[in-house]
């Protein structure tokens, strides 16, 4: 439990990777900000819940992470963050030739645009104190892209060099930043993949299984707790796929 309160805002909380991150930084005493885009009933119960459960201050909000004005919004009623966890994403499987100029523009929004409307507007608030944990949720195909996802992998490439470039312009101030890429985890966003598809990436994974919401949860919690001279990483839990 966390001697002193500290606030992180986790976006994408409602189901998968970041409900899961919700649960676990509640368990270790954070007060939270937790955001959607659609399921704002589904996250509002699970506010309660945590803040009942864990005794902290747990607040869910409506926000469309890829868009500017929802994210100034947000900040706008946020006078303290001590962590940022850039959660929020969205995939898209199928050929480049049929991926249309919208779609491209969605994905890259809420994947990549996301990360520089919430640091814009995290930075400030963490230079009060001189410090302050930014993870950025990457996956493995932002450094070994995948056919039939190149917008996704363009995009989490992108977050990846973001997490890099970011985490020297910060760390004289006492900000670390960093990112979690991981492999096949097995959450919702992963359902358009068929029974025999899920079968083949195991065969490939050493593991032998995917990922779990609350394996990927931990390490993101570790992360925010990890040594101030930790930043800059891309930090793989993959099961030894790569």
């Amino acid at each position: 439990m966390q001697t002193n309160k500290m606030t992180a805002l986790i976006t994408g909380a409602s189901r998968g990777i970041g409900l899961a991150t919700a649960e676990c930084f509640a368990a270790a005493g954070y007060d939270l900000i937790l955001t959607c885009r659609s399921s704002i009933d589904a996250l509002q119960k699970t506010a309660a819940r945590l803040q009942a459960q864990n005794h902290i201050s747990c607040l869910a909000l409506q926000a469309d992470m890829g868009r500017e004005e929802d994210v100034l919004r947000l900040f706008s009623s946020i006078d303290r963050l001590d962590v940022l966890v850039n959660n929020a994403g969205i995939a898209h499987i199928g050929l480049l030739t049929d991926l249309t100029a919208d779609e491209w523009h969605r994905i890259m929004a809420v994947n990549l645009d996301a990360c520089f409307y919430t640091c814009r507007a995290a930075i400030p608030l963490m230079l009060k104190n001189h410090c302050g944990k930014i993870i950025n949720i990457s996956s493995v195909w932002g450094t070994q892209g995948a056919s039939m996802e190149v917008a996704y992998s363009a995009s989490k490439g992108g977050v990846n060099a973001f997490t890099r470039a970011l985490a020297k312009e910060l760390a004289p101030s006492g900000i670390q930043v960093n990112a979690i890429a991981c492999g096949v985890i097995d959450t919702s966003m992963n359902d358009c993949l068929t029974p025999e598809d899920k079968a083949a990436l195991t065969a490939e994974i050493p593991a032998d299984r995917l990922g779990l919401p609350e394996e990927a949860a931990r390490l993101i919690l570790q992360t925010a707790q990890a040594p101030a001279y930790m930043t800059g990483q891309i930090i793989t839990i993959d099961g030894g796929w790569y």
